[in-house]
């Protein structure tokens, strides 16, 4: 099974199985969250949710499996081990793993795609280590829990913008995802009614190279995905630049005044492939 890594993902509580439908509805893909979502107490309530929707012997599951994440507790926990165990029997094979911080503890999801969750000092440190192991498919890294684990008190300055640590942690977390060819997950806007506040950050998610933004509530979706998707004006900026690379037949040129070479040319591609169009 191919994990499909929309531009939008959703968490949802796993122990709300009501829920489970709507969001993945809304969203490019929903995420299960055994984890900070749920309780300690309602864990197991929650892994019993996500094996009930199954459905009897034989059934399809309710939820895509090609669109499920299943977010699972830290590595080394009981409940971590009571999540794979509730795994085993069901059809999803794409995780994220909560507060990743060495390569060695993918070795217990082999068998499994993993999205490691950078979100605390030691995750950050060795994300190049992480994104090397074979079965992580995408990085994600995490604000708050990361400022958690520097002793720190919030992510964010009192104009909305990230601190400049929670800066360092993005860019680290993304530039070793894409240098070993992995996707890349922007961390959750945890402002829900600031609509405006989200699309300035998803957009520039986007422009930084992030291929997703987790989301938090359905209504942010939308505008994840608003942000994704290139305007006509840009797809049409973009296919005339190309068409005019082809036409010049050369490494460098110039084009309406400015100067274009290889990655200006890799820019347009990357808008083009947002679209859905082949380049």
């Amino acid at each position: 099974m191919t994990f499909v890594m929309g531009p939008a993902l959703l968490f949802c509580p796993a122990d709300r199985p009501e829920r489970y439908q709507k969001a993945a509805t809304r969203a490019d893909a929903v995420i299960l969250d055994l984890e900070d979502a749920v309780a300690p107490a309602d864990k197991q309530r929650a892994r019993g949710a996500i094996l009930a929707q199954l459905g009897a012997a034989g059934d399809a599951p309710e939820l895509d499996p090609s669109r499920t994440i299943i977010r699972v507790n830290p590595a080394g926990t009981e409940e971590f081990e009571k999540d794979l165990h509730c795994l085993a029997h069901t059809p999803y094979r794409t995780v994220m793993l909560a507060k990743a911080e060495s390569a060695v503890q993918l070795e217990a999801l082999a068998g499994y795609q993993v999205i490691a969750l950078c979100e605390t000092a030691a995750g950050v440190l060795n994300a190049l280590a992480i994104a090397a192991a074979p079965n992580v498919v995408a990085l994600m890294w995490g604000a708050e829990d990361l400022l958690a684990s520097l002793g720190g008190t919030s992510s964010r300055t009192d104009d909305g913008g990230y601190r400049a640590v929670a800066l360092h942690a993005r860019s680290t977390v993304l530039i070793a995802a894409r240098a070993f060819g992995k996707e890349a997950v922007d961390a959750v806007y945890t402002n829900i009614p600031d609509l405006a506040g989200l699309a300035a950050e998803a957009a520039d998610a986007v422009a930084s190279g992030f291929s997703s933004k987790a989301c938090i509530h359905p209504s942010q979706a939308a505008g994840v995905r608003e942000a994704y998707a290139p305007s006509e004006a840009e797809v049409s900026a973009a296919t005339e630049l190309l068409q005019a690379a082809e036409a010049a037949g050369q490494g460098v040129f110039q084009y309406k005044g400015q100067m274009v070479d290889g990655p200006i040319l890799k820019h347009a591609e990357s808008i083009l492939r947002r679209k859905g169009e082949r380049v």
